[in-house]
């Protein structure tokens, strides 16, 4: 009866032995964000989630908001509905808007980068609702354009109610949406520019200066972090989005509900620190990169570049390469029948395979817009083919 008894305890202490490595790497993770209500950990380039707690469950997102804003925004940059130069008069909606704000006042003239800086830097709510009604001409409409991208985007746990985050009934979103929405905005890299901005000036020189301050402090004391939005109210508690890059490497952290200001920052650095320690990239391809070649008979020009629409890695752990070689497919559309094609819009898929098992999609864009031939075009094209192929 001893001999068995020991025999037990042995076996006991063996199992408890082999499974803490796997219990301890759990518990620590859960660790990672303890004090927060949600949280998510992302790699921006490949997409792949890393660390998740109550990712789907809906919240108020205060100011984080304004990175679903600040995407429309860079959208209609590239679409050159808005231009950087380009001077807007503040109207007496935007200049009324409370919580966070630079003090725009009505009939002030502003260029649009100054604005994104206000949006981008210092939270202004005002800012915000002054590029949503020259965007979309109200703050009603382009707020159906940010439900409408969350719908382009299949998100399933998000509304919105204004551009600001102020808080709302019905304006809610998660951790993964918010994930997924900063990673969209990240396909434009030069958002960074901004969010990295730890201190700067609107109306320098000025009687009315004002200086503006990063409500996201990281970015003065990280290194790696660049961006990308807190945000605060009451029920919400302190929430941040954050992103940072190290090498070749570009992560996205969420924490949403946490008790102060210096709870989250460490509860996002705990991310962070996890993503750059235990994971390396797969560099594939750079945001721009020509892929394939399109050649549409009844457009301007003969031949159009296809490229990525954003930077594409794959991720592994460190020590551990990839255990199949990746392998790239290229999808293009056959429905050409409408032009012009916007520089930007979708025209096709790229598609990589580990094994016959897909591992990641992403759309391709024209490298510049593509415009109907003229008349002359096409009967001299016509004329070419037909020499051609008569020889």
């Amino acid at each position: 009866m001893k001999r068995l008894t020991i025999m037990i305890g042995i076996c006991f202490f063996l199992s408890i032995t082999s499974l803490s490595p796997v219990m301890a790497e759990e518990q620590d993770n859960k660790q990672l964000t303890e004090e927060a209500k949600a949280a998510l950990l992302l790699e921006r380039d490949s997409g792949k989630v890393l660390y998740e707690k109550n990712a789907h469950e809906k919240l108020p997102p205060a100011s984080m908001t304004k990175i679903m804003t600040l995407l429309l925004i860079m959208e209609a940059l590239e679409n050159e509905v808005i231009a950087l130069e380009e001077e807007i008069t503040i109207s007496e909606n935007a200049a009324s808007m409370g919580g966070s704000q630079v003090f725009l006042a009505a009939g002030e003239v502003m260029t649009v980068e100054d604005l994104i800086k206000a949006v981008a830097v210092a939270s202004g709510n005002d800012a915000s609702v002054a590029l949503a009604e020259r965007i979309a001409g109200s703050e009603k409409a382009f707020v159906q354009m940010m439900n409408d991208r969350v719908e382009q985007l299949q998100l399933e746990n998000s509304h919105f109610e204004n551009a600001s985050g102020l808080p709302a009934k019905n304006h809610y979103t998660t951790a993964y949406d918010m994930g997924m929405i900063a990673k969209e905005l990240l396909k434009y890299e030069e958002i960074v520019e901004y969010t990295s901005i730890y201190e700067d000036y609107l109306r320098k020189g000025e009687e009315n200066e004002f200086w503006l301050v990063n409500t996201n402090k990281l970015v003065h004391f990280s290194p790696y972090v660049d961006g990308l939005k807190t945000g605060y109210t009451s029920e919400a508690k302190y929430c941040l989005t954050a992103t940072a890059k190290k090498d070749d490497m570009r992560v996205v952290s969420v924490v949403m509900g946490a008790e102060n200001t210096k709870v989250r920052n460490a509860m996002t650095m705990n991310l962070i620190d996890y993503a750059f320690n235990q994971y390396e990239p797969e560099k594939l391809y750079d945001k721009g990169e020509k892929v394939a070649d399109l050649t549409l008979l009844h457009a301007k020009d003969d031949q159009y570049n296809v490229v990525t629409s954003e930077p594409i890695s794959l991720l592994h752990e460190k020590g551990n390469k990839q255990p199949e070689q990746s392998k790239s497919e290229v999808q293009i559309d056959d429905d050409f029948d409408t032009l012009p094609i916007k520089k930007g819009e979708k025209v096709g898929t790229l598609i990589i395979k580990q094994a016959d098992e897909i591992v990641h999609q992403s759309d391709l864009h024209v490298e510049k817009e593509i415009n109907k031939a003229d008349y002359m075009t096409l009967f001299k094209r016509s004329i070419a083919y037909i020499t051609k192929y008569s020889e």
